[in-house]
């Protein structure tokens, strides 16, 4: 029998084709709508009268809600069965998508983005996990890497697709055309990936309630810091209040008798670094495209689409390179990888908050935008790698949830706190007002893709084959007879 058709685990699996697919679809669907959203900005200003800080909430409230649940579904999918909440994720993230675009003003259109959040929980860090589990060692370099390059795929079809529609159409349908994706996901996943199970534990309901009150006070408060004062007493407080709650969280997971986020894991030193990198990509990178994409259009006079185009040197680049990555991530390392993609996204937008102004020719951002897509590509495959590369079968889901929930707080707070950069510094949606707020905005998210980089240094060098535990590390961890108490 080839690899094509044993998974990790040894057991008979779909075709390697089919089930790559399965796991991919719905996180490009996902991932799409992240782009397609903050590429429709300027429109919902306009369509919607939304202020500054309601639009950066559009993005937020799918954020908050997707980092507040990734913990909790990772844990459900061990428990009730990978694929099953899975595909629940879809059903929730399709529904969300429907009001979405039902919505007609702001607190509608967020709270809709909310419960796509709360879908796309059970969608992205369970997506790797049943890829990882579904495929066999030899080939999930490979794997991940197509992965990497279909969530490339999705950043740069995103601003496209999003562009298209808006002018031919409207800014609704740029939720709409989720859910024929939805339809087509759902027996596809049935089809092609089994209903793996983890260690079959109680939830960790308070260290659930802990982390998400906690991320959600963080960012809330920094998001209202610009509006109220950062030394108001309701800003300082909910800072400090978010700060004991993750404090009392971590506190918690080593008291816990099933905690939700294992404090072993990060023993792992791969693990551990993987996710400070992944905390700065996602800041650095996603808080200066909610910068730069506006940019495109509020000073550039771009329409959507012809934004979306102009940004394609960018958002194209990561569907080339992160399946090259991942295809060679075992031969050059995924440390180099890594450090090199971090490096050249910092130089990239180094660079374009030096040249910023309000008439630079369009062929002067081309070359930074290359630099940026390509960093990106070179970060996504070789990150999934290093963070499963030794781990067993029955850790991933929760080690994918907790990069994912550090990916989504670093996506959340880089728009928060570049957005709270930019509005300090006299930022307003006019052309005039913008160049000048917009350019020390960049520049953090630079700030924080280089300590990245340093960050990545300490990574292993992550060459050569994947670990795998001893088959008996790999046997299902079954409920015990006397349920554990909640813990």
């Amino acid at each position: 029998m080839t690899d094509s058709t044993l998974a990790a685990d040894g057991r008979k699996t779909r075709p390697f084709g089919l089930v790559v697919a399965a796991a991919s679809v719905p996180m490009f669907m996902a991932t799409l709508d992240n782009l397609v959203m903050t590429n429709a900005l300027p429109v919902l200003h306009t369509e919607l009268g939304a202020s500054v800080e309601e639009l950066q909430w559009f993005v937020n409230a799918y954020t908050l809600a997707f980092a507040s649940a990734i913990l909790i579904a990772s844990a459900l999918g061990d428990r009730f069965g990978r694929r099953t909440v899975f595909l629940i994720g879809i059903g929730i993230f399709a529904a969300g998508s429907v009001a979405a675009a039902l919505s007609t003003d702001p607190t509608q259109l967020i709270v809709a983005r909310a419960i796509q959040g709360f879908g796309g929980a059970g969608v992205l860090p369970l997506s790797l996990a049943l890829l990882a589990g579904g495929v066999s060692p030899a080939r999930r370099p490979l794997a991940i890497g197509i992965w990497g390059g279909i969530s490339g795929l999705g950043v740069a079809v995103g601003p496209l697709v999003g562009g298209a529609v808006m002018e031919g159409w409207s800014w609704q349908a740029i939720f709409w055309i989720n859910v024929p994706v939805a339809l087509i996901a759902i027996p596809l996943v049935l089809f092609a990936l089994r209903n793996d199970f983890g260690a079959r534990q109680r939830i960790d309901i308070l260290g659930v309630v802990l982390v998400g009150v906690g991320v959600l006070a963080l960012v809330h408060g920094i998001v209202r810091g610009n509006d109220d004062g950062w030394t108001s007493f309701s800003v300082m407080g909910e800072l400090a209040v978010g700060t004991v709650l993750i404090v009392a969280f971590l506190l918690w997971q080593t008291r816990a008798r099933a905690p939700i986020v294992p404090l072993r894991l990060f023993r792992d030193r791969s693990f551990s670094v993987t996710n400070i990198v992944g905390f700065a990509f996602s800041f650095g990178t996603f808080g200066a495209v909610f910068i730069l994409i506006q940019y495109m259009q509020v000073v550039q006079g771009a329409t959507p689409l012809e934004a979306a185009v102009q940004t394609t040197p960018w958002t194209l680049a990561p569907m080339i390179v992160a399946p090259l990555a991942g295809i060679f991530s075992s031969r050059i390392g995924t440390r180099a990888l890594m450090v090199t993609g971090l490096g050249l996204q910092g130089a990239a937008l180094t660079w374009l908050a030096l040249i910023l102004s309000t008439d630079v020719p369009y062929i002067d951002l081309v070359v930074p935008f290359i630099m940026a897509g390509v960093g990106m590509g070179l970060v996504f495959a070789p990150s999934a790698t290093a963070l499963l590369a030794t781990l067993g079968v029955l850790d991933h889901a929760k080690a994918s949830g907790v990069n994912s929930t550090v990916r989504e707080i670093g996506i959340a707070l880089g728009t928060a706190v570049m957005t709270a950069i930019f509005v300090s510094a006299g930022g307003e949606l006019r052309p005039d007002l913008y160049v000048d707020a917009a350019r020390p905005a960049v520049m953090v998210g630079a700030a924080v893709l280089f300590a990245g980089m340093i960050a990545g240094f300490w990574l292993p060098a992550g060459r050569g084959e994947v670990h795998e535990p001893d088959a008996a590390t790999e046997a299902p961890v079954e409920l015990p007879a006397e349920p554990a108490p909640v813990a």
